[in-house]
């Protein structure tokens, strides 16, 4: 499996709250962040792993660059107006195939990505398996709308009758998702959100996997939050 990982954000969260650590160099229960994903994905047979830093941290730009690691890594250097864009700048490596793309402060339990992952892949008639949870602490949710089957239909920016889900943010996509984005790009859309409801109008089919939790590190407080969540 391909892995690739956005940590192009400026994490301006968490400098306001006192945090000096870039993002990605944030610990989790001793581990940073960008290493407790990078362990995890060589846990899960990856193939290879990329990575996008912005042009300003030039401390994340030092520390990914040194990185040695059993499996070829692929490094960005480019700030971006949207996580979107970041993504675009990562497609070089992903083509030929399937991928999980996810952010780095995406925490989630290591045997739910594990198992996330085989399903991923093992499935044969899937466009994407998108990682939902009905946990919601998040300044702007992005929900899911599923059917029965869990058959993504949409993507909506506000609650609903009935939702139940919102977006993990990992991503498990295939060489048909990337089509989409390149016509995305061209066409001037902005925003994962907006990317994600294109692959929909495109009748890509799309199912979302439920985890029981997925924190975002937006703010300091998140920090201690997560180090509870995920301490093994």
């Amino acid at each position: 499996m391909k892995y690739a990982v956005i940590a192009a954000g400026e994490g301006s969260r968490l400098v306001e709250e006192g945090i000096i650590e870039p993002k990605p160099l944030v610990r989790i229960n001793g581990e940073t962040m960008i290493d407790r994903l990078l362990r995890i994905f060589l846990e899960n047979n990856a193939e290879s792993i990329s990575i996008i830093v912005n042009n300003e941290m030039t401390v994340v730009q030092k520390y990914v660059q040194e990185l040695k690691l059993a499996v070829p890594v692929n490094i960005v250097v480019k700030s971006t107006p949207s996580s979107m864009h970041s993504f675009y700048e990562l497609t070089p490596y992903l083509k030929g195939g399937k991928f999980v793309l996810t952010t780095v402060d995406t925490m989630f339990r290591e045997e739910e990505f594990a198992e996330y992952v085989s399903e991923f892949d093992k499935s044969t008639d899937i466009d994407a398996l998108m990682a939902v949870t009905d946990y919601i602490d998040d300044e702007k949710p992005l929900y899911v709308e599923t059917d029965g089957n869990l058959d993504i239909i949409g993507f909506k920016d506000v609650v609903y009758s009935g939702a139940r889900y919102i977006s993990g943010g990992i991503y498990g996509l295939s060489d048909n998702a990337l089509d989409i984005l390149r016509d995305s790009m061209m066409e001037g859309v902005s925003r994962m959100r907006n990317y994600q409801r294109r692959l929909v109008e495109n009748g890509l089919k799309l199912k979302a996997y439920p985890f029981s939790k997925i924190i975002d590190v937006d703010h300091a407080g998140d920090i201690e939050k997560a180090a509870i969540f995920v301490k093994r």
